[in-house]
């Protein structure tokens, strides 16, 4: 795991790409490394994993015109490695990150691509085609920022990495505010910064000639097929992803593993178990107000597996006093309650480990989310008729907010492409525009801008499978991914998720709709293929998620913090009414109340750091910016 950065821009100097580097200490703390090419420059924070003397980044194959650096890890780096040693490729390391540079050298940026099996975000510059070419992985594990225009391109894997450089100044994107109050993260290929981009999954960038150019090299798509049956779906399955679950275990330093009560985790630790000891980590909320205590089924899940297993506990004094520390950790704003829960467990797991495998992305390949179910719910829905159905939605909305079946009419009236917008909907458009009065006037891109372009090319599949799309496009790079990321690398931890790849997606994308939701379940296809591993009671064990009790916290505990986050000083540009009527209402009376309040939070907290006229310590080598300085 790593930190990546650089240049191609006749208007840069050495102490620009120094800053750059500096500012990512905690992505790579073991070693730096910067190469120049009078127009260009590479910059590289490392983290050491795999051969922990060598692997010193940027690297070069035969030709020295030709360079990289990468973050994240290359799974299928040692079969590659023959192949080009075979074709006369000499290597000067035993690092995965070494197969990049001669994988370009032997077929162009189109081959490196098609190679490459991980996480990773790379940067290849050549210098006989004076280009830069930056890569991000397949599902967007690991992030790429960049910013471009008549300076030349800047990118990063992170965004104070970029600010630091001084060509792009900190300023609010009026269009990604509009997106974050409705999904609580800024969807790819916005961030929150004016100017500032993230490199779409599955895409490369090309800059020649102070010209950007995309392409996408491989699309997340689900295919069905109807004539499979659930005994040989669960074979392969079981089979694909032990394999990649060992594939995700290369590295020279201690790897753990984080455990909840779930049945991703659970698999990921049943296959790594049948290979070494292992230490798990868990996290709850001291008292739980209620909500299920997932510590226990996790400590009972421990014990079954045979683990050295860690809980962490955390209250709401805690949360709080370092919530502004962990929201400026995150860059972009993620309004997910559970980012700061990844925070506390990743800071118990880099105490003992260097290396945790997690379970993320099990919930869109498989269908784990409990909103998969509606379709099914919603059925009888498809029945009525244009017309009729269009009435039932009017006079739902007539309904009292509270009465009981109001949502569920509401929702049956909408087609799916109007009701789905991934797991998250925090503020309506009309909430939004009370919020922010002054912003329509800007014309910002309305909510389904996002999401309807993958609708679109979908139309024939089921509606689960359409849903999931949606979320790989989404809420998966947007949300999951980026707090996992940034989470752990605030803690120079290296997060690696075994159920996001490619080999274990080509399954799941072939699992047809009964093999997903029903019988009042979820992942139904996961769920049989990990029945030899696991037993009964954590096999169809509920999805719980993280059980944080933030609706509770919100009421007792972080009210004052709330409001005086949320006052006129600390959230400006917001109609004060507006937020004081929100924070005001009686949480029973306001459907979504405490995401909504959350989601303001985590905003004014972002504002208050990037936007606010202080300085910033940046890491331990002293690096400081002032995020609201103009860039020279």
């Amino acid at each position: 795991m790593c930190g990546v950065c650089g240049f191609a821009s006749s208007q840069f100097d050495k102490a620009g790409l120094d800053r750059m580097v500096d500012t990512m200490v905690h992505r790579g703390p073991d070693d730096r490394g910067v190469a120049y090419f009078g127009t260009a420059g590479l910059g590289f924070r490392r983290l050491s994993i795999l051969d922990l003397q060598g692997g010193h980044q940027p690297m070069s194959g035969e030709d020295q015109n030709v360079v990289t650096v990468t973050n994240g890890e290359i799974y299928n780096y040692r079969p590659l490695r023959q192949a080009l040693e075979a074709q006369g490729h000499v290597f000067r390391s035993d690092s995965d990150a070494e197969v990049v540079p001669h994988l370009y050298e032997q077929g162009g940026i189109d081959y490196v691509v098609q190679q490459l099996r991980g996480m990773f975000a790379v940067a290849v510059w050549d210098g006989r085609a004076n280009t830069m070419h930056l890569v991000r992985d397949h599902f967007g594990i690991k992030p790429m920022y960049y910013t471009a225009g008549p300076q030349g391109l800047f990118f990063a894997s992170d965004i104070r990495s970029l600010l630091a450089s001084g060509r792009v100044s900190a300023s609010v994107n009026s269009n990604a505010l509009w997106h974050y109050l409705t999904f609580q993260y800024v969807p790819d290929p916005q961030t929150m910064f004016s100017g500032i981009w993230k490199l779409p999954a599955g895409h490369y960038l090309s800059w020649r000639g102070h010209h950007v150019e995309l392409t996408r090299y491989w699309t997340l798509s689900y295919d069905p097929d109807p004539h499979l049956t659930l005994p040989e779906l669960a074979e392969a399955i079981h089979d694909a992803l032990k394999d990649s679950v060992a594939r995700h275990m290369m590295s020279d330093v201690p790897r753990g593993a984080y455990l909840s009560s779930g049945i991703d985790s659970s698999a990921v630790v049943a296959f790594l178990r049948q290979h070494q000891t292992l230490d798990t980590f868990s996290i709850g909320f001291g008292q739980n107000h209620g909500e299920i205590d997932e510590l226990g089924f996790a400590r009972e899940t421990a014990q079954i597996l045979d683990t050295r297993h860690h809980e962490v506990v955390v209250g709401a004094e805690e949360y709080r006093d370092l919530l502004p520390q962990i929201i400026a950790a995150q860059e972009d704003p993620v309004a997910d309650p559970s980012a700061p829960a990844l925070y506390f467990l990743a800071r118990e797991a880099r105490r003992h480990v260097t290396v945790v495998l997690s379970g993320e992305g099990a919930d869109e390949l498989f269908a784990g989310y409990p909103i998969y179910a509606e379709p099914s719910a919603l059925r009888l829905f498809d029945y009525l008729p244009e017309r009729l159905r269009w009435a039932v939605g009017q006079a739902a909305r007539a309904l009292p907010t509270q009465m009981k079946g109001r949502g569920f009419l509401l929702r049956g009236s909408q087609r799916l492409e109007e009701r789905y917008l991934g797991n998250a909907k925090i503020f309506n458009e009309e909430e939004k525009a009370k919020l922010l009065p002054w912003l329509p006037a800007q014309n910002p891109d309305p909510y389904w801008t996002v999401t309807a372009p993958h609708y679109q090319t979908t139309a024939a599949l089921d509606p689960v499978s359409r849903m999931q799309i949606i979320d790989g496009h989404t809420w998966l790079p947007g949300d999951i991914l980026m707090k996992a990321d940034k989470m752990s690398m605030a803690h120079s931890l290296e997060l690696r998720v075994p159920f996001l790849d490619v080999e274990v997606f080509q399954l799941a994308a072939r699992i047809p709709p009964a093999f997903k939701v029903g019988r009042g379940t979820t992942k139904i296809a996961l769920r049989e293929a990990m029945a030899r591993e696991l037993p009964p009671a954590i096999q169809q064990r509920p999805k719980l998620g993280f059980p944080i009790p933030i609706r509770h916290w919100l009421k007792d505990q972080l009210r004052d913090f709330s409001h005086e986050m949320l006052s006129a000083a600390n959230l400006p540009h917001f109609d004060q009414r507006a937020v004081q009527s929100l924070l005001n209402a009686p949480p029973s009376s306001v459907f979504n109340h405490d995401r909504k309040v959350w989601t303001l939070l985590v905003f004014s907290l972002w504002h208050q750091h990037f936007m606010g006229p202080q300085s910033v310590d940046l890491g331990r080598e002293g690096a400081r910016i002032d995020y609201g300085a103009t860039p020279s």
